[in-house]
């Protein structure tokens, strides 16, 4: 399973990736800036709306109706979307339906999983499914770590994705979006129904450039459902299903700061860090997740602007009731939301006018006329490593298990100033390493790295590192780091490794940047 490792070649970073992906080729990784194709983008073929219903209705009696109305058949590409995240009953009806009709080999190009898909190994162990394009976290990411996965993976950001569908490199046959709210001609939002998600942002690209399209929603409204977030003239087929999400997995009110001491600590340490850089000034922006500490730096943010009387011009990132908090309390003056993670960022994405829709294209997609993540002042981002050259990993732990997507990770490395608040270890392991186990960001994107036990700034960054003097923070080398967590945890054994490639790591201009290797037994 996967591909053999006798057609590798070294990448820009001295990684040895395959030249070819599932019998396609692939492009090594060159350094950032330095690939720039030519040609024009993709396009869907031409349709005629004489072959649609002239009264706009597009519904068929059921998803597996619709698929065979699409024309599915082998060896296809079909993509679905993360919005509902681990309430997703959707892709396995899917998949359910491509099995009951006999359907094998397809490649499965999610915008992201979740452990809700454990559901479909029994179709990657029958061969309905051969290789997923997307993100494998949890059982998914275990089952192909293993070269249990009849192709290879691969994985790429949220932006590469969508450069992904625009440059052609992915030409998806058919595209089944789910919404929460829909009506028969197929326009779609999230912002209605019992499946509402909020935005649909991940499904811009497969609307626009798929060959096929089908709204799948439970929630069918009269023409015209408005706000349309994906349009009905990019739609083939609609279809009412009883349920395509589990609502309290898709947002919640639950989204809480970290209540470890520990993060905490990371948190209060990287705002104190962008206080004394001057990084917090009035009319900056950020962008953090929707993680714990996360969350704690952007209410550390909060009490440091309501000190200094600044605020910020906008935030970057998904939505929660924290960030809608500063919002409305008039310290941030727009967020640009790219997914909403709670009932209260589902509530303001819909009511205020300043919480302003985005997706993968304007925020992030490498092969366009800018984006917007170089805009951004600060991100603040997690990883499970990171090495003493700065190099970051996202996807792999330590044990070489592939248990996490990249989403927009890569994408936001291009933002101004970019900080990874991160324990000395987890479990006992070490997370600044000699080499991280799988590059998912070149150490020339890593600036700051904040720590219990001390903060390290890329040596690339003499700004910061001038700015950081004098201000009271223990500011320290990352080798110094290193030890320090080797001191306390002793070196872990490497992992068991073998040459085949089951997985290959995308960076945000298409080429292979590294390769994950199947876990040893």
């Amino acid at each position: 399973m996967g591909q053999p490792a006798d057609h590798l070649v070294e990448n820009a970073i001295g990684r040895e990736v395959p030249e070819q992906i599932n019998g396609e080729q692939a492009i090594p990784f060159q350094g950032v800036g330095q690939y720039k194709p030519s040609g024009y983008k993709h396009a869907p073929r031409i349709r005629s709306c004489s072959d649609y219903p002239s009264n706009g209705d597009k519904r068929v009696a059921s998803l597996k109706e619709a698929l065979k109305k699409a024309g599915i058949g082998e060896g296809m590409t079909i993509s679905t979307h993360h919005h509902f995240r681990n309430g997703d009953l959707l892709a396995n009806q899917v998949f359910e339906a491509a099995h009951e009709l006999g359907i094998k080999n397809l490649r499965w190009f999610p915008s992201a999983s979740f452990p809700c898909h454990e559901h479909l190994i029994r179709y990657m162990e029958d061969g309905t499914i051969h290789h997923i394009e997307g993100s494998m976290n949890g059982p998914l990411g275990k089952f192909t770590s293993e070269g249990k996965m009849k192709g290879t993976g691969v994985l790429r950001s949220h932006g590469g994705r969508y450069q992904a569908v625009q440059d052609g490199e992915v030409k998806i046959d058919i595209a089944v979006i789910g919404a929460g709210c829909a009506d028969a001609f197929g326009n779609a939002n999230g912002l209605y129904g019992d499946s509402a998600s909020g935005l649909l942002g991940f499904a811009l690209a497969d609307s626009e450039y798929a060959d096929q399209v089908i709204v799948a929603t439970d929630h069918m409204v009269d023409f015209p459902c408005v706000p349309w977030q994906i349009q009905g003239n990019h739609v083939d087929f609609t279809v009412e299903l009883e349920q395509v999400g589990i609502p309290e997995k898709i947002v919640s009110g639950t989204t809480r700061i970290t209540k470890s001491p520990d993060r905490l600590l990371l948190a209060e340490m990287t705002a104190n860090f962008c206080e004394a850089t001057g990084i917090l000034h009035d009319g900056f922006s950020f962008q953090s997740g929707a993680g714990g500490t996360s969350l704690a730096v952007g209410e550390f943010f909060a009490q440091k602007m309501r000190d200094t009387g600044i605020k910020a011009r906008f935030a970057r990132g998904g939505s929660n009731k924290y960030l809608v908090g500063m919002l409305e309390e008039g310290l941030v003056d727009y967020i640009l939301d790219g997914q909403t993670f709670d009932l209260e960022g589902l509530r303001s994405m819909r009511d205020n006018p300043n919480h302003v829709w985005t997706s993968p294209f304007t925020s992030y997609n490498y092969h366009g006329k800018g984006n917007f993540a170089g805009m951004v002042d600060v991100v603040v981002l997690g990883a499970t490593e990171v090495d003493v050259h700065f190099n970051a990993n996202v996807v792999t732990h330590s044990d070489g298990y592939l248990l996490h997507g990249i989403g927009g990770w890569q994408n936001c490395l291009f933002s101004k100033t970019v900080i990874l608040p991160l324990p000395l270890f987890r479990d006992r392991i070490p997370v600044i390493t000699d080499q991280v186990t799988t590059v998912c960001g070149p150490g020339e994107m890593i600036d700051v790295v904040v720590t219990e036990r001390g903060i390290a700034i890329n040596p690339q960054r003499s700004d910061l590192i001038e700015k950081a003097k004098g201000s009271g923070l223990p500011i320290r080398d990352i080798h110094e780091l290193r030890d320090e967590a080797l001191k306390i945890c002793g070196k872990p054994a490497k992992p068991r490794l073998e040459d085949q490639v089951i997985a290959a790591i995308k960076w945000v201009d298409g080429t292979v940047i590294d390769a994950v290797r199947k876990v040893g037994k």
